[in-house]
């Protein structure tokens, strides 16, 4: 039911802009306009793009398609076109946004919030389909409870996880907020500080990677059982999805993001447009691009430990459950 109120919504939504409406509609991608509380001028949008429209109604009804299979013909098949539909709804979404706009709207910066809710809307969604996956595929013996030590070139890659957001992240941005120019221009120091409040870049700065200390749940006890003194789970085992799926949309939005401003960058060396000079000026801003590419390969890695760890885990509860 979650998911078919997620899919009519979406779908009146989009008809809504089809029909002319602009309400939850922005503009901020497609226009020059800076207007960011106001959806750039949405408006005064007349031709309404066909992935925001016609496309998404499409992609809607075959939702729901899929909704009502999997209620119908619960399976493997069935299970695999969720996941399949939880995957692109959360790379749609693209959360890594929501690590900026977040802080940048609770630091009191104009945000565009029509972009931010849709974004957490499609990240609702992707988690609703991910939910119906487990729900509709084959029934698994419930886990035993207890810690699984996750192997130790797990736990390496979780602590490169943890420093690179930290070191390659937090560090430049905060020299930055107090107006240190450390391996950036004077004049591009001088924008941010235009740009954004002193609150705004403490904000910036410091969610990141206080969000990335998250990848040590991954190889620590409480990654695995949840901690003695939460209300009613203390001492229960973690559902491996509550934890793989989460490390998983982040460590596919890192790499994607850190790939394509990589290739973008690269293409805009080799046709001219950025000069060796302005990469020697600028290079902290440079290997902020890296920065992201290996943090999400690093936690790609420790997901994949974890993830053996614990179905380690779950075939010997199987096995103890079968054996007489």
């Amino acid at each position: 039911m979650a998911c078919v109120v997620f899919v009519v919504g979406e779908v009146a939504l989009r008809a809504y802009w089809i029909g002319g409406g602009r309400w939850g509609y922005t503009a901020c991608d497609r226009t020059d306009l800076v207007d960011p509380a106001g959806g750039c001028g949405a408006d005064r949008v007349e031709a309404l793009p066909l992935w925001a429209g016609w496309a998404a109604v499409g992609v809607g009804v075959a939702l729901a398609v899929l909704v009502a299979c999997a209620v119908r013909f619960p399976g493997r098949a069935t299970a695999a076109g969720s996941w399949a539909a939880a995957a692109l709804l959360l790379v749609v979404a693209f959360p890594l946004h929501l690590l900026f706009e977040i802080p940048a709207a609770m630091a009191g910066r104009p945000s565009d919030w029509r972009d931010l809710g849709a974004r957490l809307a499609l990240v609702t969604g992707g988690l609703l389909f991910a939910g119906l996956a487990n729900a509709c595929g084959p029934q698994r013996r419930p886990v035993a409870p207890g810690y699984r030590p996750v192997p130790v070139w797990t736990r390496r890659w979780a602590y490169v996880a943890a420093a690179l957001p930290v070191v390659g992240w937090a560090v430049p941005h905060g020299f930055w907020v107090l107006g240190v120019p450390l391996g950036i221009p004077e004049r591009q120091l001088e924008d941010i500080g235009r740009s954004f409040s002193t609150p705004t870049g403490v904000a910036i700065t410091v969610v990141p990677p206080l969000a990335g200390l998250l990848v040590l749940g991954l190889v620590q006890r409480w990654g695995q059982e949840f901690p003695r003194w939460v209300p009613g789970l203390g001492g229960r085992p973690v559902p491996r999805l509550l934890a793989v799926i989460p490390a998983g949309v982040a460590t596919l939005t890192l790499i994607t993001y850190g790939a394509l401003s990589v290739a973008v960058f690269v293409r805009q060396l080799v046709a001219g447009d950025t000069r060796w000079s302005d990469v020697w000026e600028g290079w902290a801003v440079a290997a902020t691009l890296l920065v992201f590419l290996g943090w999400g390969v690093s936690l790609g890695v420790t997901t994949i430990g974890y993830a053996l760890a614990t179905r380690a885990r779950q075939e010997q509860a199987t096995e103890a459950a079968r054996s007489p």
